[in-house]
């Protein structure tokens, strides 16, 4: 039903910074959580932050607390990831996901979104 597009990927240096883009369409996301998780290659897919769905709570993972941020515009229909700092442990597939319910907050949640995005490739070179 709700379709998610995300944009805003590429190649960086290390401590330079990328703004992903989460486009919805088909629906709103104003009645969901929303999240951002990654995938590096040959690794499992991991969260990165989530957003409630008033946009007033955040979660972040460890390996990205202080240098990105999750953000919502309900009447763009868009969620961000601001990714400031950036390391090449960062490079990773970025994918973006729906939750009707629960704001995600572990990896675990990969199991319980709603929908997902293809992701953009962000690439941080050493």
């Amino acid at each position: 039903q709700v379709q998610l597009v995300e944009s805003g990927g590429g190649l960086v240096q290390t401590g330079g910074s990328l703004r992903l883009s989460c486009a919805a369409s088909g629906g709103t996301i104003s009645g969901y959580a929303m999240g951002w998780f990654r995938q590096a290659p040959g690794n499992k897919r991991e969260l990165v932050a989530g957003i409630n769905r008033s946009g007033g709570s955040q979660y972040y993972a460890d390996s990205v607390q202080g240098r990105f941020i999750i953000a919502r515009d309900n009447a763009m229909n868009t969620v961000y990831l601001q990714m400031n700092s950036l390391k090449p442990e960062d490079t990773a597939k970025y994918l973006c996901a729906a939750n009707w319910n629960t704001m995600p907050t572990s990896t675990a949640s990969t199991y319980a979104m709603d929908y997902w995005g293809k992701g953009t490739l962000v690439t941080v070179s050493s």
